[in-house]
């Protein structure tokens, strides 16, 4: 049977009305009695109605996140800090992973608004999602152009895809090719191209672009793909735009016989903690994980308090270089 908020009142001996002031943070009450309130609901193990307290005009303490998946090593990092920090700070997170699959977005989104959450951070990578234009709550974005007036927070894409290339450069490739995905997303990542680009022309070399058919696929053919290139292509240095797909160049090199570095200079970009702990050997442009999980809340939280106000569209944060063993 479901714990009521008049057994909380009968166990501590106070009127139900006692209880729903201390939950709701409301009027003048000593501190012997919140604490006997508390001390019943610890005992009993209530769990207060976090939306009727919404229909009440209260916060519901609820945060919504919404990224492509959490099996991925960098958005499963990054969740777990936003995560962390949030409750830290009292909030619960409802965790929605939206994969490639719009209708399963909006279906996300509609329940969060539903549910009344105090606010959403998300990260998705499906395009033409209008309830982001409409939709009536606090929203800051990661890396994702969702809708006019969201702010967006991320990595310099521009400036980590043209470091990465300036250490294949240094490090003696002049064959240096770009592994990266669609770029149809209208994602802030796809400047890690124009970083790339740009230092190619600076410094007049021929460009070259492979791009998987789609920003979701299976690793099965992305590794023919991978194979494709290092069997028919003349390259020396390799940025991909993500550790993953570095790792799977990698294997194929090993694979293939190709020697890394001495045959194929290899770059990748993230830098999770994963990729650092498991895979240490990987150069990589590593992202600011720490950094986004506080903007990200901090933006969020001042959206919650001033829902009017403007604030700026874009934060991007600087990279650093990891060197490993594969430049």
């Amino acid at each position: 049977m479901a714990i009521k908020l008049t057994d909380v009142a009968k166990k501590a001996g106070v009127s139900p009305t006692t209880v729903s002031r201390v939950i709701n943070n409301y009027g003048s009450l000593s501190q012997k009695t919140i604490n006997k309130v508390n001390q019943a609901m610890k005992e009993l193990n209530y769990q207060p109605n976090s939306l009727a307290r919404s229909l009440q005009g209260k916060q519901t303490q609820l945060i919504g996140l919404i990224f492509p998946t959490v099996s991925n090593p960098f958005y499963g990092e990054l969740i777990d800090k936003i995560e962390t920090r949030l409750f830290e700070k009292g909030y619960k997170c409802i965790i929605c992973d939206s994969a490639n699959n719009k209708e399963k977005e909006r279906n996300y989104i509609n329940m969060l608004a539903a549910n009344k959450v105090d606010g959403i951070i998300a990260g998705a990578h499906n395009l033409g999602i209008k309830e982001y234009e409409n939709i009536d709550l606090p929203i800051v974005s990661f890396d994702r152009q969702l809708a006019d007036g969201i702010p967006i927070v991320g990595s310099d894409n521009f400036q980590g895809g043209y470091l990465a290339t300036e250490a294949l450069f240094m490090k003696g490739a002049r064959n240096i090719a770009m592994l990266t995905g669609s770029q149809k997303s209208n994602s802030p990542t796809n400047r890690r191209l124009n970083g790339y680009l740009e230092f190619m022309e600076k410094h007049q070399l021929p460009s070259k672009i492979f791009k998987f058919q789609q920003t979701y696929q299976s690793v099965a053919l992305k590794n023919i793909e991978i194979r494709r290139i290092l069997e028919n292509e003349t390259i020396d240095g390799l940025f991909c735009t993500d550790d993953l797909t570095a790792l799977l160049v990698y294997n194929q090199c090993q694979e293939l016989g190709v020697a890394v570095p001495d045959d194929l200079k290899l770059i990748g970009y993230d830098g999770t903690m994963f990729i650092q702990q498991y895979f240490p050997q990987l150069t990589t442009m590593a992202q600011p994980m720490d950094d986004f999980a506080d903007i990200l809340i901090d933006l969020l939280m001042k959206r919650i308090e001033n829902p009017e106000k403007l604030f700026d569209p874009y934060y991007f944060l600087p990279v650093s270089f990891i060197q490993g063993k594969t430049i």
